[in-house]
């Protein structure tokens, strides 16, 4: 059976190697520096939506989102 590739919330591309790029990169910069990248990447797919990917940016910008809503969650508590 064929994995399905959700372009969105989870490429396979992001995944070779063993590791999710988020989870590295999270791991790398720390969470006010992650707070950042997130922060960056909800604001590039929202500003190109319109001239690039349409509705998959504005899936992305909503992934990024909900990711930064979860660790501003966790940082809470």
């Amino acid at each position: 059976m064929k994995e399905s590739n959700d372009v969105v919330n989870n490429p396979r591309h992001y995944t070779s190697g063993g590791i999710e790029t988020l989870d590295f990169i999270a791991a790398k910069l720390g969470e006010q520096k992650y707070e950042g990248y997130l922060c960056g990447n909800i604001l590039k797919y929202i500003s190109r939506y319109q001239f690039k990917n349409g509705l998959e940016d504005l899936q992305k910008a909503e992934f990024y989102l909900h990711e930064l809503i979860e660790l501003l969650s966790g940082m809470q508590k």
